[in-house]
């Protein structure tokens, strides 16, 4: 059996999302990335996939970019979630419904590295004039 301490898990997160050097291991020395950009998505982007794979494609549709700090992203042990709700971009047309979201590291439309994604519960119907939002009770959590 394998795993990790719930302590280095809490860590990882605040070195991913809050910029937080993990002492000894991590540090943010090297020009690092400072926005994130939160996708949604059809269907699962899937563990090899990129932030193209399912991704959102009604018209209108854009990633939102989140910095990558204490103010954008809240840790509590191993979960994270947005402060604030993530409003993307109201629909001008189409008809689909997000299932899932991704934390990539490439605005629309690159093929950027997905970091996490997970399920949208409940999902998102879009249509013309809806604006899909991330609630804050979106969550990301490491295992």
């Amino acid at each position: 059996m394998s795993g990790k301490s719930s302590e280095f898990g809490s860590d990882l997160l605040k070195l991913i999302f809050n910029s937080t050097p993990i002492k000894g291991i991590a540090d943010n020395s090297a020009a690092p990335i400072t926005i994130y950009y939160v996708s949604l998505h059809t269907a699962s982007p899937t563990l090899s996939g990129n932030q193209t794979t399912n991704e959102a494609a009604y018209p209108g549709y854009n990633r939102m970019p989140m910095t990558r700090d204490t103010g954008h992203w809240a840790v509590s042990g191993n979960v994270v979630s947005p402060v604030n709700a993530i409003q993307f971009p109201a629909a001008t047309g189409g008809l689909e419904t997000e299932t899932f979201f991704a934390i990539g590291t490439d605005p629309y439309p690159l093929a950027g590295k997905v970091l996490y994604f997970g399920a949208i519960n409940p999902t998102l119907p879009v249509s013309e004039g809806v604006t899909p939002q991330l609630r804050t009770l979106t969550t990301i959590t490491e295992c």
